[in-house]
């Protein structure tokens, strides 16, 4: 019996041990409740976040903030887009004005950035939100090198250095397939039956890109060259989901009203893309962030701190990056180097 269980624990031995050293930029702790999650426990090792992050929820009220975390750079005369109203009054200077985020003229206009606080209820929490130009840039999917788990091609799973002269912004690609209740389509290819319902990113062969609710059945046409879904919408239409109080979508994971680090992109009314990222959120407070911001349509992306990343560079070649939020803890040089996630670059047009 003995040998048995010894040589039955072999093929889970070897699994785990592949899984935590072929890493690339994460640690072995956190690649190993991804082990869990993709082996079956993924129940308990929400569970187990439901409650740490329950227990470690941070109280209403307590002293207001002095000043925000700086945000992007001096004005570059590049006329942006309006501010954010303040939540809280009075406001923080700066607080809710946009930014540029690059130093070079010529990604001048193509990213500004913000941070504003977002509930009166806690008003030391900050939102950082990053408005994308619809018309000055292009967005491409990037694989990583374990999600997805199923690619012919995979590439080097960071932004090739022969595109880094053009690079605006890069940020994190959304949930795992295993867990997005969601399908995927990359480089034209459906890689993940596509879900009828489900929030998705899009790019169509015109360069188009946008948020929507897909329906267009399981297999994407010729006329899509990235599709990433993630969950249903929390936003469309300019009004937050209504199932966002109960959250029966966003259950296989950390719940919907379970706060923690959350991360989300919208489409505003002119087709630019606004990115927000905020820590100790739910799924209906990032709504409001995203709304607040302008997105008509949005849906979320990553959560946990771990996962969430957006990146700027104050220059071209991706020299000088910067994380958005400086609580954000992956390097700022996340994505110059391969990942094991998925990922979106921004470039110039």
């Amino acid at each position: 019996m003995l040998a048995a269980v010894v040589i039955s624990l072999i093929p889970v031995s070897i699994s785990y041990l592949k899984a935590v050293t072929s890493t690339y930029n994460v640690s072995w702790t956190i690649q190993s409740v991804e082990w869990l999650r993709n082996n079956g426990a993924n129940g308990l090792v929400s569970q187990v976040e439901d409650w740490y992050y329950s227990l470690t929820a941070p109280a209403k009220g307590g002293p207001g903030l002095g000043s925000l975390p700086k945000a992007g750079l001096a004005d570059s005369g590049v006329h942006p887009p309006p501010s954010i109203s303040p939540v809280i009054h009075p406001a923080l200077p700066g607080e809710g004005v946009w930014h540029p985020a690059s130093r070079d003229p010529g990604l001048a206009g193509s990213l500004f950035v913000t941070t504003f606080r977002s509930e009166a209820d806690y008003p030391r929490l900050v939102a950082g939100v990053a408005w994308i130009n619809g018309q000055r840039t292009r967005l491409s999917y990037v694989p990583g090198m374990q999600e997805p788990p199923s690619l012919p091609s995979r590439g080097s799973a960071e932004v090739p250095p022969a595109l880094r002269r053009n690079l605006v912004a890069t940020f994190n690609g959304g949930f795992p397939l295993s867990t997005s209740n969601g399908g995927l389509v990359a480089r034209g290819q459906t890689i993940a039956p596509m879900v009828n319902g489900a929030g998705t990113l899009v790019e169509s062969a015109s360069g188009k890109v946008d948020v929507v609710s897909w329906h267009g059945g399981p297999t994407a046409g010729p006329n899509v060259v990235f599709a990433k879904q993630n969950l249903p919408l929390i936003i469309d239409h300019g009004q937050k989901n209504p199932n966002l109080s109960d959250g029966p979508e966003w259950g296989a994971t950390v719940g919907n009203a379970i706060r923690v680090w959350r991360s989300g992109v919208g489409v505003d009314r002119n087709g630019n893309l606004i990115y927000a990222a905020a820590d100790t959120q739910t799924v209906g407070t990032l709504a409001t962030i995203l709304q607040r911001a302008g997105a008509v349509r949005a849906l979320e992306l990553d959560i946990n701190q771990t996962w969430t990343s957006f990146i700027t560079y104050q220059h071209r070649y991706a020299h000088d990056p910067s994380n958005l939020l400086p609580d954000m803890v992956r390097s700022p040089s996340r994505y110059l180097t391969p990942d094991d996630r998925d990922f979106f670059a921004v470039y110039l047009k």
